[in-house]
């Protein structure tokens, strides 16, 4: 979620804001967004990710061709302070609080890797030392200057302490379950070893930590989960993949071949599939707007283990872009809510949203289950999620193409003779014998399942 491109809820905070320019501040903040929450619980969603709300850089740069200012939170000049064109402290917690009451966690986004461009403390002499830049960045992941920022000399155990007191000190004060860290590979393994012990320490054992390592895997990311560094790493693998197997591109085996793989995430820890982000080109856009793919995508998405991320807006229908059209504002339709008051959201597709999450979150087997190819042939996907700790077991069927495509398979031992239903469809499923016939619709899917 960016803050500041989801709902105005305090205007007198309004800095620099121009809603028509897409490098600026668009004046969201954090009591617009508590005041919409329930826009976010109603869908069903678990956990809620912000952007950084720490003091940003005042003024912008022009690196992109156009004023680019720091609305995304990413580019801070004092960790201590909150920026006021999202809000304070209480604006924080008063957002927690009111997401635990509706049973949502809130995870903060925090940046350790490096500061904002021209940052001040760059000329403040109690950080003399402290940060990399020009030409004394390197060329490797840990010394690299990222996309010309000033780098935090993490390596020096004075800017780690500086660093860590700020952001969990933060967290304390207001409550937040968890934190989203940001460029995970720039900042040495032994920094996230004791960062996670301090978490743990000073924030419970349960504090939460999903880190984003460019490119990650369940192969790449193994390294930070061998040594405990995080829980969740997100899935930079399943948007790709996904979005090529829906529009026919590939064999359907090889794309079952794949998601089984992502099973291979070491014990205890999870990976985070997503279809669009802030930092890559959104789906529906990749899909050229054709939203029969895209429910075909984020059916896929939600029945996949893992932790499924939700873009906002993506379940209204927004279009998204390459950047920084994927950072456009959340659409509101007829609702007086700005940024995004008056641009078209699509109801039926969030209504779909809203269904695929409560189906997930009926079924264990999809979150945590093992995954078994059923049929990949042709255009038809068929597979079974199966949970032995919850005696859970879900068939998802999906038909890529532009022929209907007859299904059958066996009846998992789990269903027993109680009834058979497509919870996708609501329609009841008739067995013939110990299997299930049935045709799947072209282009379209079938989740089976017993009460």
């Amino acid at each position: 979620m960016i803050t500041d491109r989801f709902a105005d809820g305090d205007p007198g905070n309004d800095q620099n804001v121009d809603v028509n320019a897409k490098g600026t501040f668009h004046g969201g903040d954090l009591k617009g967004l508590t005041e919409h929450l329930d826009e976010i619980a109603d869908l069903g969603v678990t956990a809620l990710w912000i952007t950084p709300v720490v003091k940003n850089i005042d003024g912008f740069v022009t690196g992109a061709g156009f004023p680019d200012w720091g609305y995304h939170g990413y580019w801070a000049d004092d960790f201590y302070k909150l920026d006021p064109r999202f809000g304070s402290e209480g604006d924080l917690k008063t957002l927690v609080d009111a997401a635990h009451a509706r049973g949502m966690k809130v995870l903060l986004d925090v940046v350790y890797n490096h500061a904002g461009y021209e940052t001040k403390m760059l000329d403040d002499p109690r950080f003399k030392g402290w940060l990399r830049v020009g030409g004394t960045c390197g060329q490797d992941d840990l010394t690299l200057c990222v996309a010309g920022l000033p780098d935090f000399k993490t390596e020096l155990p004075e800017v780690d302490d500086y660093l860590m007191k700020a952001h969990l000190g933060l967290a304390k004060r207001v409550g937040v379950d968890g934190f989203r860290l940001d460029t995970v590979k720039h900042v040495q393994h032994d920094f996230w070893q004791e960062h996670r012990r301090r978490t743990r320490a000073e924030l419970g054992k349960d504090f939460f930590l999903i880190g984003e390592v460019w490119g990650g895997d369940a192969q790449s990311l193994d390294p930070w989960f061998a040594g405990d560094e995080m829980d969740a790493g997100f899935d930079f693998s399943f948007q790709g993949s996904a979005l090529a197997w829906v529009q026919g591109r590939g064999r359907t085996a090889a794309f079952d071949h794949y998601l089984k793989t992502r099973e291979k995430v070491r014990a205890g820890h999870l990976l985070s599939p997503y279809l669009s982000s802030h930092d890559v080109p959104g789906a529906l856009f990749q899909l050229q707007g054709d939203k029969t793919l895209f429910r075909l995508a984020a059916l896929l998405e939600m029945t996949s283990s893992g932790i499924p991320m939700i873009y906002y807006g993506e379940e209204v229908g927004r279009p998204g872009g390459d950047w920084p059209d994927n950072r456009s504002d959340m659409p509101w339709g007829d609702r007086k809510i700005p940024p995004g008051a008056g641009k078209p959201r699509d109801e039926a597709l969030r209504a779909d949203y809203k269904k695929m999450i409560a189906i997930r979150r009926a079924h264990p087997a999809f979150a945590r289950g093992v995954h078994s190819a059923l049929a990949t042939d042709g255009d038809l996907l068929v597979f079974l999620q199966r949970d032995e700790a919850s005696h859970d077991a879900v068939v998802v069927a999906v038909n890529r193409g532009s022929a209907p495509a007859p299904a059958g398979f066996d009846v998992p031992a789990e269903w027993g003779a109680a009834p058979v239903k497509d919870v996708w469809t609501g329609e009841p499923v008739a067995r013939t014998g110990g299997r299930i016939e049935v045709t799947v619709a072209p282009k379209s899917a079938r989740i089976f399942a017993v009460r």
